[in-house]
């Protein structure tokens, strides 16, 4: 275990006692495994589906409601990575606030922190997928296609992966 995940496994306990004491409930519903990204008082659940195997982790990248950054370098809030799991990966994602996001999700199955691409196109060698499922077969979807109101905690979302 690396030390970001101890620090997020000892942020995430904190947070579920705060909530224990103050009776709130929306965090300590989302403090289940699996959850990732900054505690807040809002997330969403995502399915990722179509996993092909156990290995690694699986990574989601999350975007604000801003196209100029979507897919572009250092253009992500963060990014959330739980275990891998296969046939689906099931995880809860904290975002700041309700609002409009983007989510981009990869099969990291070395484990890498980096998705790997191909040498001469550069196109994914690893799983990945996006938000409401877009056609990705001659392009990257293009942001509108991506946009995921998330208007509350507690929403679910299903993400299918593609592997090359």
């Amino acid at each position: 275990m690396n030390k970001p995940r101890r620090w997020y496994a000892t942020a995430t306990a904190f947070a579920a006692a705060i909530t224990a004491l103050t009776g709130a409930s929306s965090v300590a519903s989302a403090n289940a495994p699996n959850c990732a990204g900054p505690v807040s008082d809002t997330w969403i659940n995502v399915t990722v589906d179509g996993v092909r195997n156990g290995n690694g982790l699986m990574a989601v990248t999350l975007y604000a409601d801003e196209p100029r950054k979507f897919l572009v370098k250092k253009g992500s809030m963060y990014v959330g990575r739980v275990d891998a799991t296969a046939p689906e990966t099931r995880m809860c994602l904290f975002v700041p606030k309700p609002g409009v996001y983007a989510l981009a999700v990869y099969h990291d199955e070395d484990a890498s922190r980096n998705i790997k691409r191909s040498g001469v196109l550069g196109l994914p060698e690893e799983g990945f997928g996006f938000s409401n499922n877009p056609p990705t077969i001659a392009s990257i979807p293009s942001f509108r296609s991506v946009r995921l109101n998330i208007s509350k905690s507690g929403l679910s979302t299903r993400i299918h992966l593609k592997y090359p």
